[in-house]
């Protein structure tokens, strides 16, 4: 059996997404900071919580939505697979962590309130066909 790495995640975003661009190829990306609490039931009958700190890079025109729609304390659900970065800090010690690449985020807030340009704001009054289909 090959391997597999699928990562699903409902979480709050502990800080605002910041839209950043890649030095090679200059593709927009944007880090999600998530907290994820988690209730299990001990032996004994009560109930410890613990909390995780999750850190998520989304691409494209999915960052550029998540920097739009997002802000801190927003609830959404990430889904992608695990990445391990490595690296040597400055004292010479080898280092890593682990991070979820996204390929999809979903919007889990009640009301989001979608940016509108001026450009397309209305005084209310339908445009185009919209409420002339019994003139037909």
């Amino acid at each position: 059996m090959s391997d597999y790495s699928l990562v699903i995640l409902v979480g709050r975003l502990t800080r605002d997404p910041e839209l950043k661009y890649a030095a090679s190829g200059g593709l927009p990306y944007a880090t999600l900071s998530l907290v994820v609490n988690r209730q299990q039931a001990t032996e004994d009958g009560s109930v410890k919580k613990t909390v995780s700190f999750v850190e998520a890079t989304v691409w494209r025109h999915q960052a550029e939505l998540c920097c739009q729609m997002l802000k801190k304390g927003s609830t959404c659900m990430v889904v992608g697979s695990l990445q391990q970065d490595r690296w040597t800090d400055k004292d010479g010690t080898d280092r890593s962590r682990l991070k979820v690449m996204a390929d999809r985020v979903q919007f889990l807030d009640r009301r989001v309130e979608v940016p509108v340009p001026a450009s397309e704001k209305t005084d209310g009054e339908p445009q185009g066909d919209e409420g002339d289909a019994d003139k037909a």
